[in-house]
């Protein structure tokens, strides 16, 4: 679904059925605003329309300089540079430290920053490197997760802030293979985002 901005209002629109990349305008003059269901263009107009500030105070709280961790932890400001993702998983041992340490691989190792080395930001080297590591993680395994592990990772920077937040996923592997430490036959997922700058 995409977000259509025109007067008067902004309206969610389905992608059209046919492969061109203009999105659908519903307007009175539209010929396509006949087509579209009155009914579930007003829920979908009354679900996002409240979303739309939140996400915009969202993403204006994400620029600040200086982010605040708990209550008497001041993290230093950091100029974010770019965001990494990535995604990991433990088939088989139920290791979620493992899950996590491959997410953080994944996010960092389809990446290159000549910047920090090239000279492309004026005094600025891999010394000067910031990171900012947010992980999702199931709720039930967090406490067995090892954070010292997870950061080794990590080849160079100064990690400012490490967050374990719910999320990640446990699911079936499909197969329990007692040969390779199962317990069962949970796969543990975590996700990762990897915020850099300086």
């Amino acid at each position: 679904m995409s977000v259509v901005l025109a007067s008067p209002s902004p309206t969610l629109v389905p992608p059209p059925l046919y492969s061109h990349n203009r999105p659908l305008v519903l307007t009175p003059k539209n010929r396509r605003y006949r087509n579209f269901p009155r009914s579930l263009h007003a829920t979908i107009k009354n679900t996002v329309s409240p979303l739309l500030p939140m996400a915009a105070a969202s993403s204006t709280a994400a620029t600040e300089e200086e982010v605040k961790g708990t209550a008497d932890e001041v993290i230093p400001p950091m100029k974010l540079l770019f965001v990494e993702m990535g995604v990991g998983y433990d088939q088989h041992g139920q290791d979620i430290t493992s899950a996590a340490m491959r997410a953080c691989r994944d996010a960092i190792t389809s990446n290159s920053i000549p910047a920090f080395r090239g000279g492309s930001i004026p005094g600025v080297t891999t010394d000067h490197m910031k990171l900012q590591i947010t992980l999702g993680v199931p709720r039930s395994t967090q406490q067995f997760l090892d954070i010292e592990r997870v950061k080794s990772v990590f080849p160079y920077g100064q990690i400012i802030k490490f967050e374990v937040v719910d999320g990640g996923m446990i699911c079936s592997s499909g197969v329990c293979l007692e040969a390779m430490g199962d317990k069962n036959d949970d796969c543990y997922v975590v996700n990762a985002a990897v915020y850099v700058g300086y």
